[in-house]
């Protein structure tokens, strides 16, 4: 990957990261994703007569990928549910870069050099290392959190690389990317307008500022992981992409005043070094 690239990616990582924290202290987790979703899809939709339609070789990567997202939404909320945020978050984030390695190779004929190899392993491990901060994430009898986690980290896979191979069909980056974001928040703000029967609207009132912030940080995070995707090696963006989690774990220490500093210090490090041998030529 360029420079360029790279310092993209790493913009929408801690953009990512932003809004994730947004959801994690705004109360209610379902109704705050889907309004944030719902905005960057509205953000989109005015862009569309100004982007227009993506080619139709891409339409069926671009519905494809809406399934895979709502998925991945319900999903998260199980592991949420289900689990800590701090074992469920780390695993399901780390495991992808290696699904999305092992798919590149199976999907897009990306065959990786080994520092490539070595690279991905080594950053996702970082990443993964997080989950281990309160103990084994399989420590109780309960294994729903780990089957909830690596569920997630599947979908996280299948959507990176649907939305790879959707981007590169499309020949219109920019449409592929706001029809996607239009078309993948219905099904999440109808199941919340269920779920949710007369509370998404006061919330959206008295939380506008952190949907419409929330909103915009998603858009423009995985706009230009979805470009990136179009450009460089898949499983090398994913995995500089899930520096967020690295990223949000030091902004839990800043603003949050959350504990094992060292520790989350010592996985960026790991992390960093992964990226760095990844982009290293072999």
């Amino acid at each position: 990957m360029s420079l360029s690239i790279i310092l993209l990616v790493l913009l929408a990582a801690f953009l990512h990261a932003s809004w994730n924290a947004m959801v994690k202290t705004s109360g209610d987790r379902l109704i705050v994703m889907a309004c944030i979703m719902t905005v960057a899809g509205l953000c989109s939709a005015v862009l569309i007569p100004f982007v227009g339609i993506p080619a139709k070789a891409s339409w069926f990567y671009l519905f494809l990928s809406v399934v895979i997202h709502t998925a991945y939404y319900f999903s998260l909320i199980g592991a949420y549910t289900h689990g800590d945020l701090s074992h469920v978050y780390p695993l399901a984030r780390g495991v992808a870069p290696i699904m999305i390695l092992l798919g590149g190779i199976i999907f897009a004929t990306e065959i990786p050099t080994l520092n490539q190899w070595l690279g991905v392993v080594i950053a996702s491990a970082g990443i993964m290392s997080l989950a281990f901060e309160k103990g084994l994430p399989w420590r109780s009898n309960d294994k729903r959190p780990l089957f909830y986690a690596l569920l997630t980290g599947f979908w996280i896979a299948s959507y990176t690389l649907t939305d790879g191979l959707g981007v590169r069909a499309s020949e219109n980056p920019l449409a592929y990317i706001c029809w996607l974001f239009l078309l993948e928040c219905w099904p999440l703000m109808v199941y919340t307008l269920y779920k949710r029967k007369g509370q998404v609207l006061p919330y959206l009132k008295s939380n506008l500022g952190i949907c419409l912030g929330g909103g915009v940080a998603s858009a423009v995070a995985y706009g230009i992981v979805i470009y990136a995707l179009g450009l460089g090696f898949m499983a090398g963006v994913s995995a500089l992409r899930e520096t967020s989690v690295v990223i949000a774990t030091l902004i839990g220490i800043l603003l949050f005043k959350e504990d094992n500093a060292v520790r989350r210090i010592c996985a960026g490090v790991i992390v960093a070094a992964g990226v760095i041998l990844m982009n290293y030529p072999s």
